[in-house]
């Protein structure tokens, strides 16, 4: 039994709970509620987690305290929607709790879980139970009572897992809107799976950072991560690498097919927009060539894992890509190099300025609307199906040369991801204000409502309110069958929301327009604008119009092409 956990340890249990967050991401993301197409918990807690290997791959450490620091501010900066948020401030907590400390036993470690639920309790606006809050709070109370009786540290973990399963089940109960549709909390999900293979890494069943995809659970809600993964004496190329898809249905099942065929410890992992691929093979090169007849290469990592392995047996630091970029072939002492620029080094642009404004959209014509008719500053490309992190917003913060930044985050799952952003800004003397825009519309909203000789504070107020008086209406389409709210919804039909609340599924989209302006009639419409997506053509989007228009002829219509992924149609009512 190991009763205390030391830098190593602690290492490989992260770098197990983010390869077991892959493995499990799709039926993560399927407790989503509604089923519209969303880059939901699964993949949210996901790459959020990544952040964290990838520094814990990159470093060494002598003590829990330095390794728990790292994952902390790694989680910090990568984190994406607000389940990412809510983990990372669960590990700020524990890492708050374990610093000063070379090794945690059981007292300290699950002191450590309840001081991580305590952070994230008190940064929460308004928590919630029936979340991942509740299942957090629970397992982490049962690991410390443990500790508190004696038991070594698995057995709290153990303890912890078991009374967290038991909070899950019962998230259903305490959440209406989780009731409704019949499913546990995603995020209580997401949070066991972090825990069981932290503990699966803490008895060696899974011993390095490269987790084996797990079995099919045998009951639903058990996810497990099991399998014992060696340094290989074939397929010795760790090959990761992510690929932009060419469109959100492409069916990856004959790359999964290929890529087994070529290598092992196989793990992908998508959402709508990217594909993740883990792969060890001895001809990466094939991999790679293969995955881009399924969309365009956005980043690549391929290491040597026997040179890697040989490397660390001698007691030196294993060559990573950015390492090889210093290597000088041929000298077998090289002179030192002046170390290249970091192209992901934060660096803050001089203001020139008293506001600027950073905005969150996709598609190519929302991008120039913010940028060349409304004046934003930075784009920062995301939304539903991939939200951004509050690293990727706190670059664009820096980008923008003004002394005080304001954030329309435009999107509810992205509004925590850009609060994060302001104590770091604020460590680099850039105030930063996020307006809490819940759509794109919205956003646009607050920025008609930008006036450049306004005082922060009354700027602030002026947008939020632009931003409130308008009601957006979406159009799109149910990503898989659900029962939700006395809706039977299957995948492939056309849903239709209006200010977040599902107003139906629907087989043709005239018989949608005709029930969506029926609800939008009660706002009594001055003006409305049509943003119409990437998969739409402009004589449908003409038509769609003119459809509106005869509704409301009294209203002003406009037609603009956003180009946005997911929502056919975004329409803004005021």
């Amino acid at each position: 039994m190991n009763n205390y956990i030391d830098a190593a340890a602690f290492r490989d249990m992260i770098l197990c709970a983010d390869a077991a967050l892959h493995a499990n991401m799709q039926r993560i993301n399927e407790l989503n509620v509604f089923p519209v197409p969303d880059g939901d918990t699964g993949t949210n807690m996901g790459l959020t987690m990544d952040n964290a290997a990838v520094d814990l791959r990159r470093k060494s450490f002598s003590s829990i305290d330095e390794v728990s620091g790292c994952v902390a501010s790694a989680l910090l900066r990568g984190a994406r929607g607000n389940s990412g948020v809510i983990l990372s401030l669960l590990f700020r907590g524990i890492s708050r709790r374990l610093k000063g400390l070379d090794t945690a036993g059981p007292e300290e470690f699950t002191a450590a879980m309840n001081e991580g639920v305590d952070a994230a309790y008190k940064a929460v606006m308004k928590p919630a139970e029936g979340t991942i809050l509740t299942v957090s709070r629970m397992a982490s109370a049962a690991a410390a009572q443990a500790s508190g009786a004696g038991s070594d540290l698995e057995t709290c973990l153990v303890c912890a897992i078991k009374v967290g399963e038991q909070a899950l089940e019962d998230t259903v109960n305490q959440n209406p809107v989780l009731k409704k549709a019949g499913v546990v909390d995603a995020g209580g999900m997401g949070y066991l799976v972090i825990l069981r293979a932290m503990l699966a890494s803490l008895r060696g069943e899974v011993r390095t950072d490269e987790a084996a995809e797990p079995e099919e659970p045998k009951e639903e809600n058990r996810v497990f991560v099991s399998g014992k993964v060696d340094i290989p004496t074939e397929n010795i190329f760790d090959t990761v690498y992510i690929v932009k898809k060419k469109s959100f249905d492409v069916n990856l099942r004959p790359l999964r097919l290929y890529l087994d065929s070529i290598g092992d410890s196989l793990v992908i992992s998508e959402d709508d927009e990217i594909f993740k691929v883990h792969v060890h093979t001895d001809i990466p090169a094939s991999a790679l060539t293969e995955s881009l007849k399924y969309g365009e290469l956005v980043v690549a990592d391929i290491e040597n894992m026997r040179m890697q392995a040989e490397a660390q047996q001698r007691g030196e630091a294993p060559m990573t890509a950015q390492g090889a970029e210093e290597y000088q072939v041929g000298k077998n002492d090289p002179e030192p190099k002046e170390p290249k620029a970091d192209p992901d080094e934060l660096k803050f642009v001089a203001p020139e300025k008293e506001y600027g404004v950073v905005t969150v959209s996709a598609g190519a014509g929302m991008e120039s609307l913010f940028l060349n008719d409304l004046g934003c500053d930075a784009v920062v490309t995301g939304g539903q199906t991939m939200n951004p992190s509050t690293d990727d917003i706190l670059h664009a913060i820096a980008r923008t040369p003004a002394s005080t930044v304001f954030v329309l985050p435009n999107n509810k799952n992205i509004i925590m991801a850009a609060q994060q952003a302001v104590p770091l800004a604020a460590e680099h003397e850039r105030k930063v204000i996020v307006v809490p825009t819940t759509t794109v519309p919205q956003g646009v909203s607050a920025m008609l409502a930008f006036n450049v000789d306004a005082e922060a504070g009354q700027l602030a107020v002026d947008m939020t309110d632009a931003a409130r008086n308008v009601h957006t209406a979406m159009v799109t389409y149910a990503a898989f069958d659900r029962e939700f709210d006395g809706h039977s919804i299957h995948a492939g039909e056309y849903l239709a929301l209006l200010d977040g609340t599902l107003l139906g599924s629907y087989s043709s989209l005239p018989t949608l327009f005709k029930e969506l302006n029926w609800a939008i009639n009660e706002f009594s419409p001055e003006f409305i604008t049509l943003y119409y997506g990437a998969d739409v053509k402009e004589d449908d989007a003409a038509e769609a119009a003119e459809t509106i228009t005869g509704c409301f002829p009294d209203a002003e219509v406009s037609v603009v092409n956003g180009g946005q992924p997911v929502y056919y149609y975004m329409i803004s009512v005021e």
